[in-house]
């Protein structure tokens, strides 16, 4: 396969083995010497300036960050620069840059090439007209090329805006009502999706505060990577106002912190088809990434809908869209007042010429670099090397990938799973870890900002994003840096009941 990121497919079955493991002993963590004497040393020392923007800007904005993966242990850094796969913060010192904006620029960062054209649009006509701009025409048209089966394409401000439309789409195509999406899955943060998050299992009870209970009644959550689940919800439902559609990523929940089965994607497609219900797929973070043709190219399923973001607008703002097969596609509304039984969307900025010319040309020089060939490569070595100072230092931590997305479980925070058809059972076992996951998650967080603090960036301190940037010099530099904290992890009495 062309440009394809992803080499090899671990068996879920294995991971999860280890995972179990994990979570079934004391945490280990950075001991308490080395975080004082040298995490927080370095912070205190040499992040100054971060230190002063996080705290004045706690007077002006709610906890002090504008976005949640900006908050790190002990205070967010304040970044001023980024060039390919490094950030330098305030103070200028560098950093190994593996978050990678949370996934958009597979290319590197502030890419050159795209830089160029933005900066001549810029010029000539500005971000926006709020008119038609042929740079609307020309990402649709490549992103068709590259993926047949979205024959129309609806670019929007957001991956959130980009399911809530999809989600309005399968309910006027099939005339159901309800949606199935899988346990721990992120699918943005409209009402009815924030159900089941992070947690498999644990439904309204973890994140969807202040929302009306009504909002998610018609939200259904499965287990994930389990098909007789799946398929005795979809028979439920028939009598309780039939599945409108079952929403995935296909690479597993939390951009495959909870990897499945190589062939699950098919299955998945099969129990649609025989209960009649739309298969979307958020390639909000795959798309582009795992493949050109997203991680439908990879696993040659057909989604009669897609949602997009991300790499979609090259790693500029409103990062988003909805598209499809033609029948519908077409069901979203043009115009105003069409008085036709259509899926309402807007958004102002949604579609600017800034961001659909950044993702037109961020896709035409994926596929020009062979991008995902070469992240996905160094994803591989990045993993491979963990799992080795993983083994040398007899730690239980568990490391895997998905081409270039890697993944590093030190604490288990995310790898609970308390999914049952009884709401009561789910309930039970989740307030009884509540602490316990909590406790987890504090450590990955401490174990993030070792790796801060060693010019290491990453996701939350558990998921790690390669790049076209990155080079065998830069994986091979980072995972010294990653050796030199592991050498001061320690086992503690923490994370039991």
């Amino acid at each position: 396969m062309k440009n394809c990121g992803i080499s090899r497919w671990d068996d879920p079955k294995e991971i999860n083995a280890k995972l179990a493991n994990l979570t079934s002993q004391e945490i280990w963590e950075v001991d308490d010497e080395y975080y004082e004497q040298v995490v927080l040393k370095y912070y205190n020392e040499k992040c100054k300036e971060s230190k002063a923007v996080y705290e004045e800007a706690q007077q002006y904005i709610p906890g002090g960050v504008q976005h949640n993966l900006a908050f790190n242990k002990p205070f967010p850094m304040c970044m001023k620069k980024a060039e390919g796969a490094y950030l330098y913060d305030k103070d200028g010192n560098q950093y190994i840059d593996f978050l990678q904006a949370g996934g958009p620029t597979i290319l590197g960062s502030n890419y050159k090439p795209v830089r160029d054209k933005v900066i001549e649009l810029l010029q000539e006509c500005g971000p926006t007209t709020g008119l038609l701009h042929e740079s609307e025409l020309l990402i649709a048209r490549e992103i068709h090329k590259h993926m047949p089966n979205v024959e129309l394409f609806r670019m929007l401000g957001s991956g959130t805006e980009a399911v809530m439309a999809s989600l309005r789409i399968a309910r006027i195509a099939t005339g159901n009502k309800r949606i199935i999406k899988i346990g721990g899955a992120y699918h943005g943060w409209s009402d009815q999706m924030v159900y089941g998050l992070k947690i498999p299992g644990s439904r309204a009870l973890l994140e969807s505060h202040g929302i009306p209970w009504g909002a998610y009644q018609t939200t259904d959550e499965v287990r994930p990577n389990d098909l007789g689940m799946l398929e005795g919800m979809l028979r439920r439902n028939r009598l309780m106002g039939g599945t409108a559609a079952v929403l995935i990523e296909p690479v597993g929940p939390e951009s495959g912190t909870r990897p499945v089965a190589r062939g699950y994607n098919k299955e998945v497609r099969k129990l649609c088809d025989k209960y009649g219900a739309l298969l979307i797929f958020d390639e909000v973070v795959t798309g582009f990434r795992v493949a050109l043709g997203g991680a439908q190219e990879y696993f040659d399923v057909a989604p009669d809908l897609t949602i997009f973001g991300k790499i979609v607008a090259g790693g500029y703002p409103a990062a988003g869209g909805v598209g499809g097969k033609k029948e519908y596609a077409q069901l979203m509304a043009a115009g105003l007042a069409t008085g036709k039984h259509r899926a309402y969307v807007g958004g102002t900025l949604a579609a600017n010429p800034l961001s659909c010319l950044a993702g037109y040309t961020a896709i035409q020089e994926i596929e020009r670099t062979n991008a995902c060939e070469v992240a996905g490569r160094m994803g591989d070595r990045l993993c491979d090397g963990l799992k080795e100072l993983i083994e040398r230092y007899s730690l239980p931590f568990v490391a895997y990938n998905q081409g270039s997305i890697v993944h590093l479980e030190c604490t288990g925070a995310m790898s609970f799973d308390f999914s049952s058809m009884s709401f009561l059972k789910s309930a039970v076992g989740l307030l009884k870890n509540k602490e316990m996951m909590y406790v987890r998650k504090d450590s990955m967080e401490r174990m993030g900002a070792a790796y801060m603090a060693n010019g290491i960036v990453t996701l939350a301190g558990s998921r790690l994003y390669t790049s076209l940037a990155d080079t065998p010099e830069i994986i091979d530099e980072a995972l010294n840096r990653f050796e030199e904290v592991f050498k001061h992890v320690k086992k503690t009495d923490k994370g039991l009941l």
